[in-house]
């Protein structure tokens, strides 16, 4: 037992010495499985029953889009990874103001560190490429003040930060090594794929099949889309084949990055998953569609493989989401993504069990 001891406590002393010396990069995923606990309902468990869900499940990897408080409490002590959101309402205060960028750390991160596990700060959602031009040029000082507090607090070694982007940066992405960024978001993308590069953070993509298969249907093979056997597609200009679209989007993800002068970034997926139901123009939204595709997509990141153009980079994703949200807005299928139906009960099975509420209306199964 005292050798046992010593050896954690010398082991301790290295991690330690290797943080202040600079030697460790944040690292924000653990494994290759992980979920978004998106909270837009007013019908789901509270987050305390979340997260014995989660340890049940053993999802440990857990992304929300805010700092509620609530949530950060409810995590404390639980060894479960948490990266929170800095919504994107307060981008733009945080980029005109340093101060304020160290006050929210030190009220959403510092004041819950270590027992809340909080392993990444994700600035903003899917900004570049959207519609919100201010908003676009304050991403790169917002993440560079959210950064610089981190580093104010001694946490940048341990939290790391992120930005979501959406497949609207992207212009041509087929074939997958045709794929760049788009010119009107290049510049601000280009300085954040800087900043990045120097701090460790890796590239973070929104990917949907599900989105891609509905915009063009006709000629999409929907079996390519869920991971189901097909021909798939040939990359003639780099000599590689595609079994599944996933693979394909984040290979042209690979590509952009290329052609930025990043091609040692990693793509990590923070959003993917298929909706279950949807509106009568939405015909693929289907309960045994998501089934597959999610049950697949498990499958796959499973085999801690690569991407075709990736081998040596083993696929992380988070899948969207942990429950169906009756709140949000937008077509049917944006309320029907969840794995987890709002009284616990599973959507669907795909190997993760039923937990039952306080309310006790689920079924345990």
């Amino acid at each position: 037992m005292k050798i046992s001891r010593s050896f954690c406590r010398y082991l301790l002393l290295l991690l330690v010495f290797f943080i202040q010396k600079g030697y460790v990069t944040a690292k924000a995923f653990t494994g290759t499985y992980g979920i978004n606990y998106g909270r837009l309902a007013d019908n789901i468990p509270s987050p305390n029953e979340v997260v014995k869900l989660l340890k049940a499940s053993k999802i440990k990897n857990v992304r929300i889009y805010d700092a509620d408080h609530s949530v950060l409490d409810a995590f404390s002590g639980s060894g479960l990874d948490l990266v929170i959101g800095l919504p994107n309402e307060f981008v733009k205060e945080m980029s005109e103001n340093p101060d304020h960028a160290l006050n929210w750390v030190k009220q959403n991160v510092h004041a819950y560190f270590p027992k809340t596990h909080i392993v990444g700060i994700a600035v903003g959602n899917e900004i570049l490429g959207s519609n919100d031009l201010d908003l676009q040029d304050s991403l790169f000082d917002a993440v560079k003040n959210i950064y610089n507090a981190t580093k104010k607090l001694k946490l940048h070694k341990v939290v790391q930060i992120s930005t979501a982007h959406s497949q609207n940066v992207f212009g041509t992405s087929y074939p997958p090594s045709s794929c760049t960024f788009k010119e009107d978001i290049a510049q601000n993308m280009k300085k954040i794929l800087n900043l990045f590069s120097q701090i460790g953070s890796p590239f973070c993509l929104n990917a949907y099949p599900f989105l891609a298969y509905m915009g063009n249907p006709d000629h999409i093979d929907i079996n390519y889309a869920l991971f189901n056997p097909t021909n798939g597609i040939y990359d003639k200009k780099v000599n590689l084949h595609y079994d599944n679209m996933l693979d394909a989007q984040i290979d042209a993800t690979y590509a952009a990055l290329e052609d930025a002068g990043f091609d040692k970034m990693e793509v990590i997926v923070t959003e993917t998953g298929w909706a279950s139901d949807g509106d009568l123009n939405e015909g693929v939204a289907t309960l045994k569609n998501a089934r597959i595709y999610n049950y697949n997509l498990r499958k796959r990141l499973a085999k801690r493989k690569g991407t075709p153009r990736r081998p040596n980079f083993v696929l992380k994703a988070y899948i969207f989401a942990l429950f169906n949200e009756n709140s949000k807005p937008g077509p049917t299928s944006e309320r029907n993504f969840g794995l987890y139906k709002p009284d616990g009960r599973i959507s669907y099975d795909i190997g993760f069990p039923s937990f039952i509420s306080s309310s006790g209306n689920s079924l345990k199964i």
